[in-house]
C-alpha cells in the first residue's frame, strides 16, 4: 500500500519567473482540459481543432524546436493531406497574431513556444504541486501534501486535451490520463493514512464504476470498507474484481490484491490503521555532573525530546543558531505536567554535547520565597572551580565572572521551576557551546532568543504505558478498561497518573477497579490524587496562591462552567467584565499555566484544574456570586443563540415565546458569522443548558435548546443535544413545571425522530402536546403535532398524519408563524405524495417554497427545494426534481445540515436509478452513507438497499448482496414493509 506521489510526470517548456515589473496582465495556457489561451480574463480565439493541436505540441515539447516534418506528423500521422506544410505554416502564423511578441518563435525550419511566465502554464503548474506533494509525503506532513495533491487534480478541466485532433494529441492524452489517476490514488492512499476512510468510500466506488480494471482502486476501496467496519463488502470487492478479470483479461487479481484479501480474511490487525512510527534510539549514559537522576520508568514525550535534543546538540557542536549564540529552550506548563522530568531526562541524553559539565538549580519560583539569583551564581561559579574568595558580592560581579568562567567550555544550565524571565537572565551563559533549559510554569515570552515549548498533559497511550510502568503488566492487563478510566480521571497529568498508580501498587489487596471507582467521584478526585509529599492539590495551590485579587476571582468563577472550554465573550459575561478588561485577566492566567489558550479567543481549564477551582470558588465565592455567575453565561448563549436563529428563519416567532434574559448577547452582520458561533459554541453551550436543572435558570436552560435547534438536526451535536434535552426534561419533571418539561419533550422528539426512534419520538411528541395544552402554550403543540405527523406518514398511518400535520399548520397561521405554515405545506406534500397524489404534492411544495423565497430563507427554502425536488420525482418529472434537489443539496452544504445533506443524496440516487444511471446513483448512495442521514436504521436500510441497486446494475453482484443482507437485516428490525422486496432482490443471487 505504499504508491508515492512521485509518479513520472509530463515535461514541459522551461519558465521564466516575472520580472520586478508585473505585465498588465499575463498570457496563460492550459492544456489539462480544452486547449486555451488566455490573456488576463480574456479568451483568446485559438482557432481550428487543428491549430489547436499545433499549440498544444509545441506546448508540450519542453520549450524545443519542433520541426515541419515533426508537427505534420503530430496532427495528420500516416495520411497528411497534400497541402500539410502550407497549413502547419498558416496555423503559426494566426497564432503568432494572437499571442505575445516573442512566445511562438521560429527556428531552423520549425516552431517553438519559449519564454512563458510562471505559473503560466497549467502543466506546468501541476508538475511543481505534484513534486511539492510528494515532498511533503517523504517528510512525513501528510495533511500538506493531500491538500496540495487536491489543488493539483482541481487544476484538470475534464479531459486533456478535450477536442483536439491528432495521433500526439491521443497519444499524450492517454499519458496525462494516466498520470492523473496516479496522482489520485496517492491522494486516496493518504485519505487512508489520516484515517478518512469513510470519506473515501464514495469516491473510490465511482471511480472503480468508471476505471474497472484499474485494480490499485480496487485495492483502496477494499481497505476503505474494510477500515470501516463494512468487511462483507470489502471481500465482496475482491470477488467481483476476480471474476471481472477473469471474464475480461483471462487473468487473475495481481499479487497485492490477493494478499489484502487474505489479509481481511484474517483480521490482520495492522490494517486497521497506519503502522505507528519507529521508537526513538536510546541515547548511551556518560557520567552526570549536578543533574538530578532521571526518573527510571520515564514514558513518551518522544516529539519533545527529539525537538529539545535537537537544540541541545547544535548548541553542543556549534551548529545550532549560525553556531554563534548559546542556545536557550524554556519548558512551561501546569504544575505536574512533567516539566522537570522532562528537563531532566533530556538533560542526561544531551550530556556527550557538554563534556565540561552540567549545572542545576531549583529556583524554586512556584513557592513563596524563590530563590535569589545571586545565591545561584555563587553555587554555580563553586561548582565551576571558583574560590570563596575570588566571588565577588555585588549580583552584576558575580553574572560578569559566570560568563567569563563558562567562555571557551561547552556546559549545560538546566534552571528548574523558574519564577520568571527576570530571575534567570542573569543565570545564562554567554558564549557559544553552552545552552540553558529553562522550566517554568509561565511562559516566558519576554526571553529574548528562546526556544519555547508549551508542555501538554501525555497522550492517552502514553498515560497508560506510564501507569503499567508502575503498577505492572499483568495487573492492567486484567483490567485495561478500568486502567484507561484511571487515567482519564487523572486528566493524563503525568504526576496524576504518577500518585494514582503508587497507590495502586502499594496496596496489592486493591484491583484497578477499586482505584477507578474511587477516582469516579468528582467532589473526592483531588483528595485522592495524594501519597507520601506527593499531591495534586498542594501543586495547584502554589501556583493560586500567587494569584493577584482580579486573577483569582476569574480563576475560581470560570472554573465554574461545564463546557470543554470558554470563548472570550462567554468569560466576559461570567465575570461580568469589558471583554478587554477579561482578556488581560485570562491572558496573564495563561501566562501562569493555570489556564489554557486552546484557540485565538478560546481559553480552557485542565480536568484537574477546574476541580480546583471549583473547590476553590465553593470555597472563596458567596453562594450567590456563583448563581449570578452561570445566570450570566445562559443569558448570553440564550440571547445570542435567539439573534442566529432569527437571521436563520426570518419571519419565525418562536424567539417570540422565550424566556427574556438581562444579560445580552452577540449581534451579526450576517449569517456566516451567526452559523460559525452557533457550531464553534455548540458543545459549551449544551453543557451550559444541562448544568441549569434547577432553579430559575431551567426554563431558559430548556428554550436555549429550542433556539439552538440546528445543532440537533445537523447531526454534528445531536447526542450533546439529546443529553442535554432529556436532563432538563427529568429536572422540569421533577419541579413539576409542566411549560418547561412539554418545551423539553418537543426537543427530544425531534432528536428521537432525526435519529429514526419513531416510537421515542411519538412518546414524547404526545406527552408534550398534552402538557403544552394544559400550560396554554401553544407553540409546542405546534411542533410536537409537526413530529407526530411526520411519524405517522412514515409509518404508513397517512389519515392520522393528515390530522397531526393540519394541525401543526393551523397552529402556525393562528400565530403568524409564516416559515412554520410552509414547513407544514412541505411535510403535507411529502404526505400526498406517499398517497399517489402527485398532483397535489407540487402545488403544495410550490406553495411552501413560495413563502421561505419571500421571506429570505435560506435553510428552510432547501428544505422546501427538497420536498418540491421529491414531488416532482412523484409526478415521473425527472430532470425537474433534479434541478431541485441539487439546489437542496448545495443550501444544506452551507447550512451545515449534514444530515439532510445525506438524505438529500440519497433521494438524488433514487432519482439516478430511476433515470438508469447506477454509476452516479452508486457514487450518491455512497456519499449518503459516508455523511449520514435523517431517520437513522430505516433510511440506511433504504439507501444499502439503493446501493445495491446500482451496484447489481453495474456488474458487481457480490457487493450488492452484501449490501441487500445488511439492508434486510436493518429493516426488519425496523418492522419495515421493504423489507419484502429486498427479499426479493436476494433471491435469485442467494439461489446461485
Amino acid at each position: 500500500m505504499d504508491d508515492r506521489v512521485g509518479h513520472r510526470d509530463p515535461r514541459v517548456p522551461e519558465q521564466r519567473r516575472p520580472g520586478s515589473t508585473e505585465e498588465p496582465a499575463m498570457l496563460r495556457f492550459d492544456v489539462l482540459g480544452p486547449v486555451r489561451a488566455r490573456r488576463g480574463d480574456e479568451r483568446l480565439a485559438t482557432g481550428s481543432p487543428q491549430q489547436r493541436a499545433l499549440l498544444a505540441a509545441l506546448l508540450l515539447r519542453e520549450g524545443r524546436t519542433a520541426t515541419a516534418a515533426e508537427l505534420i506528423d503530430a496532427l495528420w500521422g500516416e495520411e497528411p493531406p497534400s497541402q500539410a506544410l502550407a497549413a502547419v505554416r498558416t496555423y503559426a502564423s494566426r497564432l503568432r497574431k494572437v499571442l505575445d511578441p516573442g512566445v511562438l518563435v521560429s527556428e531552423s525550419g520549425g516552431y517553438a513556444v519559449r519564454g512563458l511566465a510562471e505559473g503560466s502554464f497549467d502543466l506546468a503548474v501541476a508538475q511543481e504541486w505534484a513534486a511539492e506533494a510528494e515532498k511533503a509525503r517523504n517528510a512525513g506532513d501528510l495533511s500538506h501534501a493531500r491538500e496540495v495533491l487536491n489543488r493539483t487534480l482541481g487544476l484538470w478541466d475534464g479531459e486533456a486535451l478535450a477536442g483536439v485532433p491528432g495521433p500526439y494529441a491521443e497519444a499524450q492524452r492517454v499519458r496525462l490520463e494516466e498520470w492523473r489517476l496516479g496522482l489520485l490514488e496517492s491522494r486516496l492512499d493518504m485519505d487512508l493514512e489520516q484515517g478518512c476512510h469513510a470519506e473515501a468510500v464514495s469516491e473510490l466506488t465511482a471511480l472503480t464504476a468508471a476505471y474497472p480494471l484499474r485494480e490499485r482502486l480496487r485495492e483502496l476501496l477494499m481497505l476503505a470498507l474494510y477500515r470501516s467496519g463494512r468487511q462483507a463488502e470489502a471481500l465482496a470487492v475482491y470477488a467481483d474484481t476476480r471474476r471481472l478479470l477473469a471474464e475480461e483479461l483471462g487473468v487473475d487479481p495481481r499479487a497485492g490484491l490477493r494478499l489484502l484479501q487474505r489479509r481481511i480474511l484474517q483480521a490482520d490487525p495492522e490494517l486497521a490503521e497506519p503502522s505507528a512510527p519507529a521508537a526513538e534510539p536510546a541515547v548511551v549514559r556518560v557520567r552526570p555532573a549536578q543533574l538530578p537522576a532521571t526518573v527510571p520508568d520515564f514514558t513518551g514525550r518522544s516529539a519533545f525530546v527529539r525537538e529539545l535534543s535537537e537544540v541541545l546538540a547544535g548548541a553542543g557542536d556549534g551548529t545550532g543558531a549560525g553556531g554563534r549564540v548559546m542556545a536557550v529552550s524554556a519548558l512551561a506548563g501546569i504544575g505536574g505536567v512533567g516539566k522537570t522530568t522532562l528537563a531532566v531526562h533530556v538533560a542526561h541524553q544531551a550530556r556527550p554535547a557538554f563534556p565540561d559539565g552540567q549545572l542545576y538549580v531549583d529556583l524554586q519560583g512556584a513557592g513563596p520565597r524563590s530563590a535569589e539569583p545571586e545565591t545561584v551564581l555563587g553555587s554555580f561559579l563553586r561548582a565551576l572551580g571558583t574560590a570563596d574568595s575570588a566571588i565577588p558580592d555585588s549580583p552584576e560581579e558575580r553574572a560578569a565572572l559566570y560568563r567569563s568562567v563558562l567562555d571557551g567550555r561547552r556546559v549545560l544550565v538546566l534552571l528548574d521551576n523558574a519564577k520568571d524571565a527576570a530571575q534567570i537572565r542573569p543565570l545564562l551563559p554567554g558564549t557559544e557551546g553552552c545552552a540553558a533549559l529553562v522550566t517554568s510554569r509561565v511562559r516566558m515570552v519576554d526571553l529574548a532568543g528562546a526556544h519555547l515549548v508549551d508542555l501538554d498533559v501525555m497522550s492517552p497511550e502514553e498515560a497508560l504505558s506510564l501507569f503499567t510502568r508502575i503498577v505492572g503488566e499483568e495487573r492492567v492487563a486484567a483490567e485495561r478498561k478500568a486502567a484507561l478510566d484511571v487515567v482519564a480521571a487523572c486528566g493524563f497529568l503525568p504526576l496524576a497518573i504518577r500518585i494514582a498508580a503508587s497507590r495502586l501498587a502499594a496496596r496489592r489487596t486493591w484491583t484497578v477497579s477499586v482505584l477507578a471507582a474511587k477516582l469516579a467521584d468528582e467532589r473526592r478526585r483531588l483528595d485522592e490524587l495524594q501519597a507520601g509529599d506527593l499531591a495534586v492539590k498542594a501543586t495547584f495551590e502554589l501556583g493560586y496562591g500567587a494569584l493577584e485579587p482580579a486573577q483569582a476571582r476569574a480563576f475560581r468563577l470560570l472554573g465554574l462552567a461545564d463546557g470543554p472550554d470558554t470563548s472570550l465573550a462567554a468569560a466576559a459575561a461570567v465575570l461580568d467584565l469589558p471583554v478587554e478588561d477579561t482578556e488581560d485577566l485570562l491572558e496573564s492566567l495563561v501566562d501562569t499555566s493555570l489556564l489554557e489558550s486552546a484557540a485565538p479567543g478560546r481559553y480552557r481549564f485542565h480536568d484537574l484544574v477546574r476541580l480546583y477551582a471549583r473547590a476553590c470558588a465553593d470555597r472563596d465565592e458567596p453562594p450567590g456570586e456563583r448563581d449570578a455567575a452561570l445566570s450570566r453565561l445562559l443569558d448570553f448563549y440564550l440571547a445570542t443563540a435567539a439573534g442566529v436563529y432569527t437571521i436563520e428563519r426570518p419571519g419565525d416567532r418562536t424567539v417570540v415565546h422565550l424566556e427574556p434574559t438581562s444579560y445580552r448577547g452577540l449581534s451579526f452582520g450576517e449569517r456566516t458569522q451567526a452559523l460559525d458561533w452557533l457550531f464553534a459554541e455548540a458543545q459549551c453551550l449544551l453543557a451550559c443548558a444541562r448544568q441549569q436543572q434547577s432553579g430559575s435558570g431551567l426554563r431558559r436552560a430548556v428554550d436555549l435548546l429550542w433556539a439552538a435547534k440546528d445543532l440537533a438536526e445537523s447531526g454534528a451535536n445531536a447526542k450533546q443535544y439529546e443529553w442535554a434535552a432529556t436532563a432538563l426534561r427529568d429536572a422540569a419533571q421533577d419541579a413539576a413545571d409542566v411549560r418547561a418539561e412539554s418545551r423539553a419533550r418537543t426537543a427530544l422528539s425531534n432528536v428521537h425522530l432525526a435519529a429514526g426512534r419513531y416510537s421515542e419520538a411519538d412518546d414524547e411528541a404526545r406527552r408534550a402536546i398534552e402538557l403544552a395544552t394544559a400550560a396554554h402554550d401553544a407553540t409546542p403543540v405546534s411542533w410536537a403535532a409537526t413530529d407526530r405527523g411526520i411519524i405517522a406518514l412514515g409509518q404508513g398511518r397517512y389519515e392520522e398524519a393528515e390530522k397531526f400535520l393540519t394541525t401543526a399548520r393551523d397552529g402556525y397561521r393562528a400565530d403568524g408563524n409564516r416559515p412554520g405554515e410552509a414547513n407544514a405545506l412541505c411535510n403535507l406534500s411529502r404526505l400526498y405524495e406517499r398517497m399517489n397524489r402527485p398532483g397535489d404534492a407540487v402545488t403544495l411544495a410550490r406553495q411552501g417554497v413560495d413563502i421561505y423565497q419571500q421571506l429570505g430563507l435560506t435553510l428552510r427554502l432547501a428544505n422546501g427545494r427538497y420536498a418540491l425536488g421529491v414531488a416532482l420525482i412523484s409526478a415521473g418529472r425527472l430532470s425537474d426534481g433534479l434541478v431541485q434537489l441539487s439546489d437542496a443539496l448545495e443550501m444544506f452544504g452551507s447550512n451545515r445540515q449534514r444530515l439532510w445533506e445525506g438524505t438529500t443524496h440519497f433521494r438524488i440516487a433514487q432519482l439516478h436509478l430511476a433515470d438508469r444511471r447506477p454509476a452516479q446513483a452508486a457514487q450518491h448512495a455512497e456519499q449518503a452513507l459516508a455523511i449520514g442521514f435523517i431517520g437513522g436504521d430505516l433510511i440506511r436500510g433504504s439507501v444499502l438497499t439503493a446501493l445495491g441497486r446500482s451496484l447489481h446494475a453495474l456488474g458487481q453482484s457480490d457487493r450488492a448482496r452484501a449490501c441487500w443482507h445488511e439492508a434486510l437485516s436493518l429493516l426488519e428490525r425496523s418492522g419495515a414493509p421493504e423489507a419484502a422486496e429486498v427479499r426479493r432482490l436476494l433471491a435469485p443471487l442467494d439461489a446461485s
